[in-house]
């Protein structure tokens, strides 16, 4: 991001905003769904609590809920910091947010990957370059049908499509797009030893 990013002096509000920001990134569709499913999703499947670990152990609906709301409270969250404090503010709520996802204070600090909650802050910085994140992400899906390819090659892709098309968002999304590949690090390693397990689009 530009150097107003760093610089520039942030209102009250605006500091409001990004507290906010990090406690409704908080909000884990997942684990709730799971604990009224009566299981920890951290403990079971993947371990992650995340969509796909969802879909794999809850089926559609409950995966598709905990979509909706990764990505409703991370695009919520970024609106409020923009009408908060403006750009400056909507930027840094749109990490916090992230990071109350991925590290939430409400759960020991042990969340999901984030990918979800980073498209619905994506989406409410630049509709544009959400639309051409996710298409990175749809491409690599359908090639491969592992979910942690499309999202790495999304975060992979990310920074350079934030230079092109939203380059005060470049510092805020390499920080989003480093978090991202760290936290696919179990993913990475079973993908080099061949023991990623597929999506099963027809099921």
């Amino acid at each position: 991001m530009t150097a107003a990013f760093v610089t520039s002096g942030m209102t009250a509000a605006g500091i409001l905003s990004v507290v906010l920001a990090y406690f409704l990134g908080n909000i884990s569709p997942a684990i709730i769904l799971g604990k009224l499913h009566g299981i920890d999703i951290k403990k079971v499947g993947s371990g992650n609590a995340g969509t796909t670990n969802v879909l794999r152990t809850l089926g559609k609906k409950a995966a598709l809920i905990t979509m909706a709301v990764d990505i409703l409270k991370g695009f919520a969250a970024v609106k409020l910091g923009f009408l908060m404090g403006g750009y400056t503010a909507g930027a840094i709520c749109a990490v916090a947010a992230f990071c109350g996802h991925i590290w939430p204070c409400f759960y020991h600090f042990k969340g999901g990957k984030g990918v979800a909650t980073a498209f619905g802050v994506i989406v409410a910085v630049n509709w544009k370059l959400g639309l051409a994140v996710l298409a990175v992400v749809a491409v690599f899906l359908v090639l491969t049908q592992r979910m942690s390819v499309g999202s790495l090659a999304g975060a992979i892709s990310f920074p350079l499509l934030c230079w092109i098309m939203e380059p005060d968002f470049l510092a805020a999304g390499v920080v989003m797009a480093v978090i991202v590949v760290i936290k696919h690090r179990a993913n990475i390693r079973r993908l080099l030893r061949g023991e990623e397990p597929k999506m099963s689009f027809k099921k």
